[in-house]
């Protein structure tokens, strides 16, 4: 019998979504709308903090495995100035490649085979793959149109004495849900009186438009049950450059710690240095960016629903998700396929984030708008082709 090449607990984690639309969106001339990075650089000055530190030989050797202290010091002064949180930079602060990394570090560390995990669905990719990966079973609570709320008795009814954790991202990628305080604290009451730790996924934190984000571990009694997620790819347009990080008590740290040594190890250790300036920026960096992210939603917003879309306008992220059965469409994986050459622009079927109720995504599709107004209203006036 011949060995299979990969195992098969992994088996249809290939070539993802993101890859083959980008290679459509190159092959046909595109407009891409549809992996989540922008098309300008973030401040000038974190991008001259990273070449200096490149040319004075800072971060070009390992850095510490846990992180350069500078930007987990950081790190800490974020966590404190935003959100009111005191974190040790040097127990309770990791740097890791990206939110993604950080992600997948804290499931294979806290979670054993047989463990559940419950996450909102639709849900970003690699939760999937690294649930997978830890031997654990994914619980999805569906969220759903048009205002995407989790339903939180529904939330409740799926605990069962096998639930380890609570996966959740807020802001959420895709649907730009907000979580509400309300709610927030509700989930929280929930993680406390079943015991379960949560892995809150924030790495659009600053990416949201008029709603406030709550982190869970402001909430009494989950300062340590949370592991909190964040990135600087998103929080300052450098997505390349893969620097996230964790803040949580001390023995989750090093629980997470134990895992991500296994992965990257460390890296992009002059981009460490940057980022422990971005993170310092004066508060109208944030204020501004948000500003201009909202303007651009307001611009698709409209600007699809002109078309025929229905629209279901985001509070936060830079994804606006549409629904396409207004145009006479059924199939969301098939419009998205079909759409580089129909209209020259690239977005991604919302059904790829589903697994547990692919129908309640089959004619969903969703675009993101960080990119430049001048792409944004391209983008629209080539999609204009599909309005009915």
């Amino acid at each position: 019998m011949t060995r299979p090449v990969l195992n098969r607990r992994y088996a249809g984690f290939g070539n993802t979504i993101f890859g083959v639309m980008s290679a459509r969106a190159l092959a046909t001339g595109s407009v891409n709308l549809g992996q989540g990075f922008p098309d300008v650089d973030g401040p000038a000055v974190v991008a001259e903090a990273a070449a200096e530190a490149v040319l004075t030989g800072k971060g070009n050797q390992y850095p510490p495995a846990t992180g350069i202290p500078e930007l987990r010091a950081a790190v800490a002064r974020h966590q404190r100035r935003f959100y009111g949180l005191d974190y040790d930079q040097d127990t309770e602060v990791l740097v890791t490649a990206g939110a993604t990394e950080a992600i997948a570090a804290a499931i294979l560390a806290l979670c054993e085979p047989g463990d559940e995990v419950i996450a909102f669905e639709p849900y970003y990719d690699s939760y999937v793959a690294n649930i997978a990966m830890a031997g654990a079973i994914r619980v999805p609570l569906t969220l759903r149109p048009p205002h995407f709320r989790p339903d939180l008795a529904e939330l409740e009814n799926k605990i069962t004495g096998k639930t380890r954790l609570l996966l959740l991202n807020s802001p959420h990628n895709p649907t730009g849900l907000v979580l509400t305080r309300e709610e927030t604290e509700a989930i929280a009451r929930m993680a406390i009186e079943h015991d379960l730790l949560v892995i809150a996924d924030e790495a659009y934190e600053h990416l949201t438009f008029d709603v406030p984000h709550v982190p869970f571990a402001t909430i009494d009694g989950m300062r340590g049950r949370v592991v909190s997620i964040g990135s600087a790819g998103k929080s300052f347009s450098f997505t390349g450059w893969k620097i996230g990080w964790v803040t949580a008590s001390p023995d989750l740290v090093a629980a997470v710690r134990t895992t991500k040594q296994f992965l990257t190890y460390v890296n992009g250790g002059p981009f460490q240095y940057a980022v422990a300036r971005a993170l310092d920026l004066p508060d109208s960096y944030y204020t501004e960016m948000a500003t201009d992210l909202k303007a651009k939603r307001d611009l698709m917003a409209s600007g699809l629903a002109d078309i025929g879309f229905e629209v279901y306008q985001p509070d936060g992220t830079y994804f606006i998700t549409t629904d396409i059965a207004p145009l006479g469409e059924t199939d969301g994986m098939e419009f998205c396929l079909g759409l580089p050459d129909r209209a020259g622009v690239v977005a991604i079927p919302s059904a790829v984030f589903y697994d547990d109720h692919p129908e309640a995504g089959r004619t969903q599709v969703r675009f993101a708008f960080c990119k430049r107004q001048e792409v944004l209203k391209e983008a629209l006036s080539r999609l204009s082709v599909l309005a009915r």
